[in-house]
Parts: C-alpha cells; sequence; structure tokens
C-alpha cells in the first residue's frame, strides 16, 4: 500500500513538473489544452463505475442472506416432519424445540443480527435437538435427523455471517468523498448563466448517486434499514409446526416463552 501511495505522489509531483517546464517547450502557447469539463470527466466515469461494482457486490451479499434465511427455515421445517414419524415424547420434545428454535431465532437474533451480531438463545434449543438425537441412535430416522439439522445449523452460519457489513467502511468513505468532488466538478463544469436546465439536471444526477450510495449502505446491512430481510419463512415454521403439534396433543405446553426463552421449569 505504501509503494501505490509513493508512487501516485511521485505522479502527481513528476505531472505538475511537467506542465510547468516540459509543457511549454513542447506546446504552443496558443493550445487551450485541456478543459476543466475534460479533466473531470475521468474522475466522474471512475466514480459512476465503482458506484456500480459495490452495489453489485452489496446485492449478491443480501440474495446471499435471503437464501440462507430461507434455507435455514426449510431446513428446520424438515426436521419437524422427521420428527412427527417419531414415538409420541421423543416427536413432543423435538417440535417443541422446533418452535421455540423459531422463536428465538426470529424474536432475539433477528434484532441482533441488525448490529451484526448473533444471539445465545438459539443455541439452547440447538443443544436440546443432539441431546434427543443422542436416545435415537437407533432409531431409523436418525440419520435424516441428524442430516436435517447439520444443514440448519450450515444455513444460520451462513445468514449470521452475511449479517455483517461486506464493504470496509474506508471503502465507504472513499465513495462518499469521490461522491462530493464529482458533483462539485459537474457544478465547476456548468455554465455560469443561463444554466436553469443544467442545474436541474445536476439535481437530477445527485440524488440518483446519492440514492445508489444509500442503497449500497443499506442492502449491504441486509437485516436493518428500511430495505431488510424480515423473518417470515421461520415464522411460517413456527406456527405450522405449533398447530401440529397442537393438534396432535392438546394442551402441550412448550419449554418457552414467546420470545423462545427458556422457561424454569423446563427441562
Amino acid at each position: 500500500m505504501t509503494t501505490m501511495i509513493v508512487v501516485a505522489a511521485v505522479a502527481l509531483l513528476a505531472s505538475i513538473a511537467a506542465n510547468r517546464y516540459l509543457r511549454p517547450r513542447v506546446v504552443s502557447d496558443d493550445d487551450p489544452g485541456m478543459s476543466v469539463r475534460e479533466l473531470i470527466g475521468p474522475m466522474q466515469t471512475l466514480t459512476v463505475l465503482l458506484l456500480a461494482f459495490v452495489l453489485a457486490t452489496s446485492a449478491a451479499s443480501y440474495s446471499k442472506a435471503d437464501d440462507a434465511a430461507r434455507a435455514e427455515a426449510h431446513a428446520l421445517d424438515h426436521l419437524a416432519e422427521v420428527a412427527s414419524y417419531l414415538p409420541d415424547a421423543h416427536r413432543t420434545r423435538l417440535q417443541s424445540d422446533v418452535v421455540c428454535y423459531a422463536r428465538a431465532v426470529r424474536q432475539m437474533e433477528w434484532p441482533a443480527m441488525a448490529d451484526g451480531r448473533s444471539a445465545s438463545e438459539p443455541g439452547v434449543w440447538s443443544g436440546d435437538f443432539r441431546r434427543s438425537f443422542r436416545e435415537l441412535r437407533a432409531d431409523q430416522s436418525f440419520g435424516m435427523l441428524v442430516a436435517a439439522d447439520e444443514n440448519r445449523s450450515a444455513q444460520r452460519q451462513q445468514r449470521l455471517a452475511q449479517a455483517s457489513p461486506t464493504i470496509p467502511p474506508p471503502i465507504m468513505w472513499f465513495l462518499l468523498i469521490a461522491l462530493a468532488l464529482t458533483i462539485l466538478g459537474l457544478g465547476i463544469s456548468i455554465p455560469h448563466r443561463n444554466n436553469g436546465a443544467q442545474l436541474v439536471a445536476l439535481t437530477v444526477i445527485t440524488a440518483l448517486l446519492t440514492s445508489a450510495l444509500v442503497m449500497i449502505y443499506t442492502i449491504d446491512r441486509p437485516f436493518a434499514g428500511f430495505i431488510h430481510i424480515s423473518p417470515t419463512a421461520i415464522q411460517a415454521i413456527e406456527q405450522e409446526t405449533f398447530q401440529e403439534l397442537t393438534a396432535a396433543r392438546a394442551g402441550t405446553l412448550l419449554p418457552c416463552d414467546g420470545s423462545g426463552l427458556a422457561l424454569a421449569a423446563a427441562r
């Protein structure tokens, strides 16, 4: 990095020196040289290209987070479906844990992911999954249960990984500074008088570039902001499993509250 900075600084100094001492020798005084608009053009192009590239990167991260959240809900649903074929006691325990896990993810972990953090509450119920599996080693469904839980765990880790911003803060600051310089350069380039149409165009361009930067910032944090991923998929699994559980055994008491927190009287 130091080498790049040094080379750029040397190139800038060499360019200024060439303009001052070399240009008068090789170019006539009548040559107007490059205009301000021509000098600003490369910076404008670079800014737009960087915004487009970073926006594509953020959109890919957002898509991965959404896919992971849906895949985790699907794996949890598969776990609950396999549990429905188990003996009554094991089925009730596992499906109760599925409901509590979904509640803990939705109520506790989803808000934490807005700050790029995870929550410990879902781990209480995933740990109980594995304790239940140990009692089912001789059952034919043991392999399917373990596979479904491994898939759920992998998708949860992917979801948590995508919760953290993928664009480092220095890049965001660089984009912001480049955006400000681009707008300033455009303002310098437009005529001083009779410039109503140009000012309108400048305002529109500023709004579009700013919107792109705001969109990058927002979708780079897929579980926060006004364009966020909602826990719709896992909430649907929670409700479906709870209905199946209570329909098969009315009056079943869950070992957790509405937020997925373990009750004092739980196992």
